[in-house]
C-alpha cells in the first residue's frame, strides 16, 4: 500500500490532481531534543505525475517543504477514467508511486 493518497478530475476541458504524500521530509537543520545530534536531512527532491504514461508535470523539491507535502495542480487534456500516477524520489534513493484514476 502507498502512502501517497490522489484525486483526479476533469472539469471543462482540464484535469485538477491533488494528492497527500506521508514523508517526514527533514531538513539536515534540526537537532534531536535528546541527543542534541542533528536530525539528518531525508526529503523528497522529485515528484513526477504522469497521465497515459506521458510526464504532465515535474516538481524538483528541497527540505524546505513541509512534512507530509500536499501538491496540488491542474493540466490540460485528460479523459474519464484515465490513469494518472505519482511518483516520487527523495534524497536517500527511496522513492513510491500510486495510481488512480481521472473521474
Amino acid at each position: 500500500m502507498s502512502d501517497i493518497k490522489i484525486r483526479a478530475k476533469l472539469k471543462d476541458g482540464e484535469t485538477e490532481v491533488k494528492c497527500l504524500m506521508s514523508h517526514p521530509m527533514e531538513t539536515g537543520l534540526r537537532k534531536d531534543s535528546k541527543t542534541g545530534e542533528l536530525v539528518p536531512a531525508h526529503f523528497i527532491q522529485e515528484v513526477v505525475c504522469k497521465s497515459k504514461d506521458q510526464v504532465v508535470m515535474t516538481a524538483n523539491w528541497s527540505g524546505g517543504v513541509s512534512k507530509n507535502p500536499y501538491l496540488a495542480f491542474k493540466f490540460k487534456g485528460g479523459e474519464v477514467g484515465d490513469p494518472i500516477e505519482i511518483t516520487w524520489t527523495d534524497n536517500m534513493g527511496e522513492t513510491q508511486n500510486a495510481a488512480d484514476k481521472i473521474t
